[in-house]
Formats: structure tokens, C-alpha cells, sequence
């Protein structure tokens, strides 16, 4: 648990997180304020401008009505005494039609009822108006009764004054409109730069957001990666010394049972035959059974010196890795049954220590696993020399891997192989085909000049280790 916890506290995954929350929180608020604005400019679009347009409409309409009465009224007067009743009449149809107008104009702009008015502006308006059509009624009532000139009734009623007040006070009404849709107009462009300088705070915020979090991922990363790759050079330089070690064991293996118990049974042989010659007559049942005795002391023998040389091969050391491939496709192909042919290209160069360790225990596991599982009767290990390669390919003609397994799949003895591949500095790689056979490819650089394989730092290393033992 306290390593879980010092993990999760040393990856940058929750502080990348939090950096992701509160960016998605930043983007959330200032998307619910420009939503907020926009809505507040919707708002004060229709509820002020639009409606002011539309009040300021009418309110030209209504003054062009009243403007048409005050000619109505300017031709009365300059009518000539005793003008006949019916041309009265015909004005005062005209009047009526003008006055229909002015009264539906008023009841729209009545409902509209903008925000901007100030309350008893309209009330007042229509007060006038009523007063003004009362007045108006009684002149014609006068004119058509014939009780006094229709001129001296206009003076005496000011109707003229009162359309004049009519006109100002709806020329009021529009100048207090303009002063709104100019008020409004002001709070919009007001809005619309705050948002805009908002909007390019908030974009300047977010790219250094961006930056700042890139940058601490781009260091993150860097800090994984270092982390990663010193981990890789300490797991190579700690493959090196096993295999290393594990070649060490064998070699020290292969020598006490060459030496130890290869003198031991070789005595024992020498003793054994010794004591047949002592005086048994040749039908004698022991001096057979010495004879049988000395046999299997003698096959023992082989087979141990053959076990020693599987372990720790010394052809290899005393002759190299070309002569010591060859001698094992000879001893595999004597154990196993299959036909094991050994095919070199180009011109070949005398290899030896871990190098040659490493590329003959490459070539005897792939040589091995063709034994165990593609039943093959034929076997080819194929080294190609270039002036700067040596190209190892072994081959079977067997069934191949099945699709369910691939040839990249990590078994033991593939990372064994990878691992050693490594270390030469080398590259691996394993094609199959279903009833095609197998072929196990590796390609390893070679320097010339010294004679010598160009193995990896972790390889040196480890030479140099096992060296100083």
C-alpha cells in the first residue's frame, strides 16, 4: 500500500487530472458567462431596440396623422364665409377617417409599451387626444347648426394650440425612443467589448494552460523516459552478468566432470582391466563380468565427456564459433535424427569468447525447440559473413508454428535468446509458416580490423568482470 501511494504521488497522472478539471471547469464557467452576455444582448435586442423601432413606428405614424389634421384644420380656416354645409361635411369625414387611424396607431403603441417610457407619458397623450376630438366635435356640431362662424368657433376653441401640443408631446415620445436605441446601442457595444476582451483573456489563459501543462508533460515524460531507460540499462547489464554467471556454471560444470570424474571413471576403467588380466581363465564368469563392467564405465565415460561438451563446448574456445557450429550440427544430427547441414557464405573470421558463446547458444536452442516441435527431418544452419555483419539463419522444414502462436510470442527460451541478441548488439527475428517451416534469422555487427564481434557496453562490462575473477 505505501508503495502504491508513493507511485501514485511520484506520476504525474492526478496533478495532469486536476490541470484537466479545472480546465474543463474554466470552460464551463466561461462558456456560462458568454451564454449569460449573449443572453443579456438577446434580451436587451428585443426588449429595447426592436421595440423602441417598432413604438418609434407608430409614433411617426401617429405624428403624421396629427400633422394631417392640423392641414385639415389650416383649410377651414381659410375657407371663405359662408361656405356651404356640405363641403363642412366632406372635412369632417376626413377628419373622422384620419382620427380611426390615429386611434388604432395609439392602441398599438399602447400595447407595446417599451421599457424606456416613463410612466403617465402615454396616459397623458391620450388625455390630450380625448380633449382635443371633444373640442373638435363641438366645432362641427356649431358649423353644422349654423349658430356662429366655423372660423370664429376654431379661435375660440384653440384647436390649433392643441394639435400643437399633440405634435410636441408625441415628438417627445420619439426623441425619448432615440435616446434609448442610442443608450442601448452603447450598452452593446459596451458588452461586446468587455466579452471580446474576455474572450481573448480567456484564450491567452488557455494557451498558457496549454503551455504550461505541455511543458510539464514534455518534462514528465522526459523524467519517465530517463527512469525507463536506466531501468533497461540496469536490466541488460543484469542479463549480461547472469548469462555471464549461468556460463560460468556451465563451464565450471563441464570442467569437474572432465577432469574430476572423467580421471575417476578413467581409472576405474584402468583398474577394471587390470584385474582381468590378473590370471582369470578366459571362460571365467567374473573376468565377463569385469568385461561387461568396463563396458558401461567405458559408454559412462563417453557420455560424460559428451555432457561436458554440450555444456561448455571447448572447440569453441580453441577453434572458434564457425568450427564449433560445425561440430554441433554433427553431434545434433547424431542424437535427434535430423539431418543437420552447415552452409557458411562469404569469408569467414575466427570468433570466440562470450561472443561466440552467445551465437552458438542462439543457434542450439533454435536448433532444439525444431527437435521438439516441427517435426522436421532436415535442418539447415546457414552463417553469411560481410565485411561489417555476420548473418546466423537456422532453419527447419517443419510444420511451422500454428496461426494460433506466434513466432513473436515470449517464451523462456525466446527472451533467453532476444536477451543474448542484445547484448551482440544484434537484431532477432523468427518467421513461420504453417507447413513451411521456421527460420530464426539473427544479424549481428562485426568489426574486421580487430577480429572481434562488436558487442554491447553491458557486454563489456560483464567481459570485463568475469575477467577480473
Amino acid at each position: 500500500m505505501i508503495g502504491q501511494a508513493l507511485e501514485m504521488a511520484n506520476s504525474p497522472t492526478l496533478r495532469l487530472l486536476l490541470g484537466l478539471l479545472i480546465t474543463l471547469a474554466a470552460v464551463a464557467g466561461f462558456s456560462s458567462y458568454t451564454l449569460y452576455q449573449l443572453d443579456r444582448l438577446r434580451k436587451l435586442q428585443t426588449d429595447t431596440i426592436d421595440l423602441n423601432r417598432h413604438d418609434s413606428l407608430l409614433l411617426v405614424r401617429v405624428q403624421g396623422d396629427i400633422n394631417m389634421i392640423g392641414l385639415k384644420l389650416r383649410d377651414i380656416r381659410d375657407m371663405p364665409e359662408g361656405l356651404e354645409t356640405k363641403s363642412i361635411g366632406k372635412i369632417h369625414d376626413d377628419l373622422n377617417q384620419v382620427r380611426a387611424d390615429l386611434q388604432e396607431a395609439i392602441e398599438q403603441e399602447e400595447k407595446l409599451n417599451p421599457v424606456t417610457r416613463q410612466a403617465g407619458q402615454h396616459a397623458e397623450l391620450i388625455r390630450a387626444l380625448k380633449e382635443f376630438w371633444r373640442y373638435m366635435d363641438d366645432v362641427f356640431a356649431a358649423a353644422k347648426e349654423g349658430r356662429a362662424g366655423i372660423v370664429s368657433v376654431l379661435e375660440s376653441t384653440n384647436l390649433f394650440a392643441r394639435r400643437e401640443g399633440l405634435a410636441a408631446r408625441v415628438s417627445k415620445l420619439l426623441e425619448r425612443n432615440n435616446e434609448a436605441e442610442e443608450w442601448a446601442d452603447q450598452k452593446v457595444a459596451v458588452i461586446y467589448d468587455r466579452v471580446g476582451r474576455d474572450i481573448y483573456a480567456f484564450l491567452t489563459a488557455t494557451i498558457l494552460a496549454i503551455l504550461v501543462t505541455s511543458l510539464y508533460l514534455i518534462y514528465s515524460n522526459r523524467e519517465i523516459f530517463d527512469k525507463m531507460e536506466s531501468l533497461s540499462s540496469q536490466r541488460r547489464i543484469l542479463a549480461a552478468r547472469l548469462i555471464a554467471l549461468q556460463e560460468e556454471v556451465l563451464r565450471s560444470i563441464s570442467r569437474e566432470l572432465h577432469d574430476e570424474f572423467g580421471q575417476i571413471l578413467t581409472a576405474v576403467s584402468t583398474m577394471l582391466a587390470r584385474a582381468e588380466r590378473k590370471g582369470l581363465p578366459p571362460d571365467s564368469p567374473f573376468r565377463s563380468e569385469l568385461s561387461e563392467v568396463r563396458e558401461i564405465v567405458h559408454n559412462t565415460l563417453e557420455k560424460m565427456r559428451s555432457l561436458s561438451q554440450m555444456l561448455h563446448p571447448a572447440v569453441i574456445d580453441d577453434d572458434g564459433l564457425v568450427k564449433g557450429l560445425e561440430w554441433y550440427a554433427g553431434v545434433f544430427s547424431k542424437q535427434t535424427g535430423i539431418v543437420t547441414k552447415t552452409v557458411i557464405e562469404g569469408q569467414p573470421m575466427r570468433i570466440t569468447g562470450q561472443p561466440a558463446t552467445h551465437c552458438f547458444r542462439i543457434v542450439q536452442e533454435a536448433l532444439n525447440n525444431a527437435a521438439k516441435h516441427a517435426k522436421t527431418k532436415t535442418a539447415l544452419v546457414q552463417m553469411i559473413f560481410t565485411a561489417s555483419t555476420l548473418t546466423l539463419r537456422v532453419r527447419d522444414y517443419g510444420c511451422g508454428l500454428p496461426p494460433s502462436k506466434k513466432p513473436n510470442q515470449r517464451g523462456l527460451g525466446l527472451i533467453a535468446m532476444r536477451e543474448r541478441a542484445e547484448l551482440l548488439g544484434g537484431k532477432l527475428d523468427i518467421q513461420s509458416e504453417e507447413d513451411e517451416g521456421t527460420t530464426l534469422t539473427l544479424e549481428i555487427p562485426i568489426d574486421r580490423t580487430k577480429g572481434v564481434l562488436k558487442t554491447s557496453e553491458e557486454e563489456r562490462q560483464e567481459e570485463t568482470i568475469v575477467s577480473k575473477r
